[in-house]
């Protein structure tokens, strides 16, 4: 079987769609979030902190490495080899135990090089298994959310991209699903783009925090080996050395506050571009926007006219299961039984998952925005048919010159009745308003009245 072959076998069985029908679009997160990249994380963080220790604390017994082990455990540190993971896996069939494992493999490998027994004993020294674990999720969520926020950031590109050349295009807008005082296309980009950023920013700030002090947060064993070590100075450096930010006061496990602020935080971003996502869907359903067809897809099974907008769903979907996902963790993750519980380990094996449903719905959103044009001659249509959306206008120019009850005389003269220029322009003459305002009313046109939504637009 070739290796194309064996591959498209492998997506055609995934359970997951993460892995199966979306796996190029999830492909990014891959290397940074898949059991293999958290596994050569955790080498990373044990050869770490194995050369943390010995730089701060040189009096352990083993700490003076010989330069063959010093440079391996550098590597180990630096990069682990591809094979790496495969060999955690078959230490941890034996033993059945992930983070175990892999103490077992950085001890082999400085074995293999001639490290001193005492210098293996350093191996994971003062360590619970959590002090791997909440560093090297840390550091693989650090580096999703600059993958993830780059992504984002190009969608937001992308939209104010749209509320520049679309700033100046009324079209009709719609509260409560009826006709409203208008808007411009690209006012309603720029809406999103704020809204977008201002969800960015949000998760963008989120601390991402890290332990390292031992079975429950005490640094017990630490203190019981070597009393005279300022533990927490050590394990601050530590911690901040791998460029996150020093959590003192945990129990056994970091308690993932900060984990569910990050899912709640890019749940909310998602939410935003649900929004985005459904009303890009009602706009090409109302024939203002337009999709461009492309050479030989295929848009229905049985009725060969439709351009579907799929991207926009698409998106919609994926979002949605992400949500639902990171609603689930924000929710779970933080609440531990006492100083420890397991049930936060196979819920935070999911969190890639949930990350690559955002990725696959924002590049998903990021086709149908290439695809979009607007019409700008069916928005001009029924911009005309709503003459009664200037009773708005006329009712506060009758207020600001001072005219009591314009609003009622607006509302018996405008509900539940047709109107249209000629209609309007006869009512205005009865208005007690100067001549040069009737003038300017009966001027107004509904593609006019829509105040400063193109400089609203353009300032995006």
């Amino acid at each position: 079987m070739s290796a194309s072959s064996s591959d498209l076998l492998s997506a055609l069985e995934a359970l997951s769609p993460v892995d199966g029908r979306y796996r190029a679009a999830s492909a990014p997160l891959r290397g940074l979030l898949a059991e293999g990249a958290l596994i050569r994380e955790r080498i990373r963080v044990e050869a770490r902190w194995l050369l943390h220790l010995a730089a701060a604390v040189p009096q352990l017994p083993g700490a003076q490495f010989t330069p063959a082990v010093r440079e391996r455990a550098r590597q180990l540190a630096s990069a682990p080899e591809p094979a790496a993971a495969a060999a955690v896996k078959a230490i941890e069939e034996r033993i059945n135990h992930d983070v175990k494992a892999v103490e077992y493999y950085v001890r082999e490998q400085l074995a293999a090089v001639g490290a001193a027994d005492a210098t293996l004993e350093l191996v994971h020294f003062g360590c619970t298994s959590e002090d791997i674990n909440n560093l090297s999720y840390a550091r693989l969520l650090h580096a999703a959310r600059d993958t993830l926020l780059g992504t984002l950031s190009a969608r937001t590109v992308e939209l104010t991209e749209l509320a520049h050349r679309y700033a100046d295009t009324a079209m009709p807008a719609r509260t409560h699903g009826q006709p409203a005082s208008p808007t411009t296309l690209g006012k309603e980009f720029a809406n999103f783009v704020a809204r977008l950023r201002r969800a960015q920013r949000r998760w963008a700030a989120v601390s991402i925090l890290g332990k390292c002090n031992g079975a429950v947060g005490n640094f017990n064993a630490h203190a019981a080996a070597l009393p005279a070590v300022d533990w927490p100075a050590v394990s601050q450096a530590f911690v901040t050395s791998l460029s996150l930010e020093y959590n003192p006061w945990t129990t056994q496990i970091e308690p993932h506050d900060w984990i569910a602020e990050y899912c709640d935080g890019l749940a909310g971003a998602n939410v935003v571009l649900i929004d985005l996502s459904r009303d890009l869907w009602g706009y090409i359903s109302l024939g203002y926007l337009r999709q461009r067809a492309l050479a030989g897809e295929v848009g229905s099974s049985t009725m060969p006219h439709k351009v579907n907008p799929i991207d926009f769903e698409n998106a919609e979907g994926n979002c949605g299961v992400a949500n639902a996902l990171l609603r689930h963790f924000a929710d779970k993750l933080p609440v531990s039984r006492w100083q420890r519980d397991l049930s936060d380990s196979t819920v935070l094996r999911n969190l890639g998952v949930a990350l690559a449903h955002t990725l696959i719905a924002w590049s998903a959103l990021g086709r149908g925005l290439t695809k979009i044009e607007a019409d700008r001659e069916r928005m001009a249509a029924d911009l005309a048919a709503t003459w009664e959306v200037l009773g708005e206008a006329v009712q506060t120019v009758l207020r600001a010159a001072g005219v009591p009850g314009g609003y009622e005389r607006l509302k018996e003269f405008t509900r539940g009745r047709a109107i249209d220029a000629a209609t309007l322009a006869a009512f205005i003459d009865t208005l007690p308003l100067a001549p040069a305002e009737k003038t300017r009313l009966r001027a107004l046109r509904p593609a006019d009245y829509t105040g400063l939504a193109a400089q609203l637009a353009r300032r995006i």
